[in-house]
């Protein structure tokens, strides 16, 4: 499945790709998604999607597997796995950014294979759906993440003072200790090390409150097979149980 989304910021180009390409930094800002754990390129976490009163988590991995900063143009690379077994989703994401004006303009091209409850909305449900996640995250990367990005370069530099000057023997003795450490052998290295994000659960995106009144009349359909499709499967749960 192919979508296609659009949005402009007011950033520089190459302030907003920098902040783009921050997986890190823009994982809040993502509807529903919450980044629990980095390891190395890896970025790990959970996406909820609800649709009435059922709720899928997904949970899976992100990685930047190309980033040009010279054509400005980064491909992101996300899997997941719903944690009830129910479905998966892969998506291999594009963004192209462009000057526009005093802000930038950025294309975004998802490859998306989606299976399970989610998938039975279909494509054109989906496509809309997804437009107004993007435009919810545009309105969150400029309030929380790109209004405050930067420090200021009003900052005077600062100078040494000739006082602390350490002298001849002490810098001598320091460039011979700089020599040690470029001669001897580089150490082994270890494994990247998990680092956990203690950031707070985010909430569920609701498909149908977002979809806003005249899309959700074309997601009833579809939401009404879902929840009967919920509703057998747990009668045949039981019955096995019982």
């Amino acid at each position: 499945m192919e979508l296609s989304n659009e949005f402009t910021v007011s950033a520089s180009i190459d302030e907003a790709f920098a902040v783009l390409t921050d997986i890190e930094k823009i994982a809040p800002c993502l509807p529903g998604a919450q980044l629990t754990e980095v390891e190395g390129d890896e970025y790990r976490g959970t996406v909820k999607v609800k649709v009435g009163p059922i709720t899928a988590s997904f949970k899976g991995t992100a990685s930047l597997i190309e980033r040009d900063e010279t054509a400005h143009r980064a491909v992101l690379k996300a899997q997941g796995r719903d944690t009830g077994g129910k479905g998966n989703a892969n998506a291999t994401i594009t963004a192209v950014l462009e000057p526009a004006g005093d802000g930038t303009h950025v294309k975004l091209d998802t490859d998306l294979n989606i299976t399970g409850r989610v998938a039975q909305f279909g494509r054109g449900a989906l496509a809309d759906v997804s437009q107004k996640l993007i435009g919810q995250f545009a309105e969150r990367l400029e309030a929380e993440v790109l209004s405050g990005n930067g420090a200021s370069s009003d900052q005077p530099a600062v100078q040494p003072d000739p006082a602390d000057d350490p002298g001849e023997p002490v810098a001598a003795a320091a460039a011979a200790s700089t020599a040690e450490r470029t001669a001897a052998p580089a150490p082994a290295q270890d494994a990247p090390a998990v680092r956990r994000i203690d950031a707070p659960e985010a909430a569920p995106v609701d498909l149908l409150d977002t979809a806003g009144a005249p899309l959700a009349k074309r997601l009833v359909p579809a939401f009404v097979v879902a929840l009967l499709a919920f509703v057998l499967l747990r009668r045949r749960r039981k019955r096995r149980r019982a």
